[in-house]
């Protein structure tokens, strides 16, 4: 995140200006300030560092705090708000150490399910139906990456929502507005009760439609499905609060060039801007492995789902059995999911510059004086040369072309897999008449 020193020095001092307005600056007198002016430096007075000023501006945190308890108590993410506006992550806090033993509790309960999915696993020879085993098996390795994915990542995860406090604070200094998400908390309660539900309503389905899934066998699933499906809406409520953050900093600006089109608040915005850019990327790193092994496990399960649906098709045609039923439950579930994930990133990357642009282009630059049109131009090459991406550490770009990409993989995967599963009636015979 941008130093508290250089970000005030950005908008209070205009550094790419300030010898060449440094004459004007010290002409100006008392007598020419406006309310305006006087309201701008006591804003100018506020400190991000400030735990006190943080909490007071940290709208995002009130609002998604749901959320964050939600992961308390799955275990997933054991981050804690320690102090005013400071949210961190400790291996010896309560969260944390709650998280360890539920982890082992659950490890015991996952062991002895999948030990039992194991044995049944061996137990078969068909090819088709170890397939459609083995989605039983997957299911349950989101368990073990937990300490990967959520503790391994939690002070980053930490680190990234203190910054939005942060961002907040250097939010009403610049556009003299706290920070709003109008129906963000709605929306999380909403969310929150429907992963709860959709979990349950999934697993309670697979249990009905798929042979030999017993509904002891649930208990070892229901905490593993609801993670899958809290990270969707987690990532879906970051990406939001960006949203809402990028269309109201852009209104903000358009309001402001109307009223006073100058380079000093031309410079204000563009470190407000950049500041929440790198919010934006700081977003992609913190949750790159989670994400990352999020991706990959659903590319596996509708891959699995899918070639399994098909076999039966192929097999039997199409009967609209409840194998085949279960399976393209399966499939169609995760391919929402992995859709959502995808696009709401996509959305948000496209408002991030979108309004502040489309501003910043209709400046009539004839209009301005010299100052001004520089700032301008810093600020479009500034838009330019950070391009709003969510990139997880560099690994993936979470936009269209991750869902297109996701489709041709699984597409090639399933080409190979019935290739393969056509080809095995056709060997038979020739071992009979050898």
């Amino acid at each position: 995140m941008i130093p508290d020193h250089l970000f005030d020095e950005g908008i209070n001092h205009n550094s790419y200006l300030q010898n060449d307005m440094k004459h004007v600056q010290m002409n100006k007198t008392v007598h020419n300030k406006t309310q305006r002016d006087y309201e701008q430096e006591q804003r100018d007075l506020l400190c991000s560092q400030d735990g006190d000023t943080c909490e007071i501006h940290d709208q995002f945190y009130r609002d998604h705090k749901l959320l964050l308890v939600l992961f308390r108590a799955l275990a997933v993410m054991p981050i804690t708000r320690s102090g005013p506006g400071t949210v961190t992550f400790s291996w010896r806090s309560g969260a944390t150490i709650y998280a360890i033993c539920f982890y082992i509790v659950m490890t015991i309960v996952v062991l002895a399910v999948g030990y039992e999915r194991v044995m049944i696993l061996s137990s078969i020879r068909k090819f088709d139906d170890y397939i459609y085993a083995i989605l039983f098996v997957v299911f349950l390795i989101p368990h073990f990456w937990i300490p990967f994915v959520g503790w391994g990542v939690a002070p980053l995860v930490a680190i990234y929502k203190t910054n939005w406090a942060k961002f907040q604070v250097r939010y009403y200094r610049v556009t003299g507005e706290n920070l709003q998400f109008p129906g963000l908390k709605v929306s999380i309660i909403i969310v929150s009760v429907g992963c709860l539900f959709l979990a349950v309503g999934f697993l309670l389905s697979l249990c009905a439609l798929l042979d030999g899934f017993l509904l002891r066998h649930t208990t070892a699933y229901y905490h593993i499905i609801i993670m899958i499906n809290m990270n969707c809406a987690l990532w879906y409520i970051n990406c939001k609060g960006v949203k809402f953050a990028s269309q109201s900093l852009s209104d903000c600006f358009r309001r402001d060039v109307n009223m006073e089109c100058t380079a000093k608040l031309i410079a204000r915005y563009r470190y407000l801007w950049l500041n929440l850019s790198e919010q934006l990327q700081l977003l992609g790193n913190a949750y790159a492995r989670t994400y990352s092994t999020y991706c990959l496990f659903m590319f596996v399960n509708i891959t699995i789902a899918i070639y399994g649906a098909l076999s039966e098709i192929v097999d039997h045609g199409f009967g609209f059995s409840f194998k085949e039923m279960g399976l393209f439950v399966d499939a169609a579930y995760c391919s929402v999911l992995l859709f959502v994930f995808i696009d709401c990133s996509h959305n948000t990357t496209l408002k991030v510059a979108a309004g502040v642009q489309d501003t910043l282009l209709s400046i009539d630059v004839l209009s301005v004086d010299r100052p001004t049109q520089k700032e301008i131009d810093l600020f479009i090459q500034a838009i330019e040369m950070n391009p709003a991406v969510v990139s997880l550490k560099g690994y993936a770009h979470v936009n269209r072309e991750l869902l297109t990409s996701a489709i041709s993989m699984i597409t090639i995967y399933l080409l190979v897999l019935l290739q393969f599963k056509i080809s095995l009636p056709k060997e038979a015979p020739a071992l009979v008449d050898t």
